[in-house]
């Protein structure tokens, strides 16, 4: 009986440490937003291209800051995926690779004709709000 006790003890403790471990892990990884990674446009000399902020910083001798003050966003469906425009509506500036089947049938129609945002964080969390 006592060998019974000493392994369910260690058992017990094992789990308790991986446990706490596991919760450090995630706690740390949501506070540095390792778990999503937004993309981010940037313009190059050709056209804009969609990378995630690791590979910015091994380009960034080629990158020109692109300034969010008072811009106008313009979220709308071209063949088949999301595309996200800046105010002139020519200007692409995101690339979302998220497809349009993926939204309820009333939210496919307003995405088709277009949705205006103030904000990049408010065009993200929209979309995040229907892709998770």
């Amino acid at each position: 009986m006592k060998k019974y006790r000493i392994c369910l003890f260690l058992f017990l403790g094992v789990s308790l440490v991986c446990i706490l471990i596991a919760f450090s892990v995630r706690r740390s990884r949501e506070n540095s937003g390792a778990w999503d990674t937004p993309e981010t446009a940037i313009e190059s000399g050709a056209a804009p291209e969609t990378v995630t902020e690791d590979q910015m910083a091994a380009n960034k001798d080629h990158v020109q800051a692109v300034t969010e003050s008072r811009e106008m966003y313009y979220l709308v469906a071209e063949d088949g995926v999301l595309l996200v425009f800046l105010k002139d509506r020519k200007t692409i500036c995101l690339y979302t690779h998220v497809p349009l089947m993926d939204f309820p049938l009333p939210e496919r129609t307003k995405l088709r004709e277009g949705i205006w945002f103030s904000s990049m964080a408010e065009v993200f969390n929209y979309l995040e709000s229907y892709t998770s």
